[in-house]
């Protein structure tokens, strides 16, 4: 039975401890205030566990802590938060990025003055380390079942909000060695394919911590799994033969220079907007 309008907010956390309070206190600063905060730590091997312990330990009833056993990734991670929420809602977030106060509480609003829509995203302010911003990311504001193969990613996943009712119904996140990366992609496919239907805000209500490292940490391996993945989801949402060519451009970036694909990054987010 899940409790009628709270949000039950999903974070994976792993080696985090330097952005993780940013993080939490931008879920603790909402305008909405009816949410509880899941955090699973995935076997850090910094200080992440005790800065999340701490938290809470001051917030008990709010923030519920968990522990992987041993390192399983992301997809693994979000469903054990997953069966634990208790919200009629549940949103993603990240340990290493923030949220403006006013999310929540816009994204509720958004759900229940659209009864047909079953998710919201929201658009995301790239910021970087040094404390400048770079590029708003938007997506489409009604992506349907072409968008993945038009314009790429249908929402950003750190900044959802959905009805719990349709991750059950999805069966959460699909635990398999092509979603190590790219889970969120395949619960997309799957989503359009039951028959949802998601916008997007292009309010930008959520800021992303990214730099070069960030892609640096996106390995050869990482884009041919997700190749993997998006060649699934067409199969899936039975796209044309020729539509194939985009996978195997998008995968093609695994050669290009990691500054080069920041700038490209950015400036697809422009030519979005």
């Amino acid at each position: 039975m899940s409790a009628d309008g709270r949000i039950s907010v999903l974070m994976g956390i792993y080696n985090c401890e330097k952005t993780l309070p940013d993080a939490i206190d931008s879920i603790i600063s909402q305008t909405y205030e009816n949410w509880e905060l899941i955090m699973c730590d995935d076997c850090s091997t910094d200080g992440t566990y005790a800065v999340a312990e701490t938290y809470a330990a001051k917030y008990p009833g709010k923030i519920i802590l968990l522990k992987n056993e041993q390192n399983s990734k992301l997809a693994f991670t979000l469903n054990r938060c997953l069966e634990t929420a208790t919200g009629e809602f549940v949103a993603r977030m990240d340990g290493d990025d923030k949220c403006l106060p006013e999310r929540f509480e816009k994204q509720v609003d958004y759900l229940r003055s659209h009864p047909g829509v079953s998710l919201v995203g929201t658009a995301m302010q790239r910021f970087y380390n040094d404390g400048s911003y770079g590029a708003v990311a938007y997506c489409p504001e009604h992506p349907d079942r072409f968008t993945p193969h038009k314009n790429g990613p249908s929402f950003n996943h750190a900044t959802v909000l959905a009805y719990k009712s349709v991750f059950d119904a999805l069966g959460g996140y699909q635990v398999l060695p092509r979603t190590v990366r790219g889970q969120d992609r395949d619960l997309w496919f799957r989503f359009f394919k039951a028959g949802y239907k998601g916008d997007n805000m292009p309010d930008a209500l959520y800021l992303v911590r990214e730099d070069v490292e960030a892609v640096n940490r996106r390995t050869f391996k990482d884009r041919w799994i997700s190749f993997q993945t998006e060649i699934y989801g067409y199969k899936l949402l039975e796209y044309p033969l020729h539509w194939y060519i985009m996978p195997v451009i998008r995968f093609s970036k695994a050669f290009v220079p990691r500054r080069l694909q920041l700038l490209y990054r950015d400036y697809q987010a422009k030519k979005m907007k």
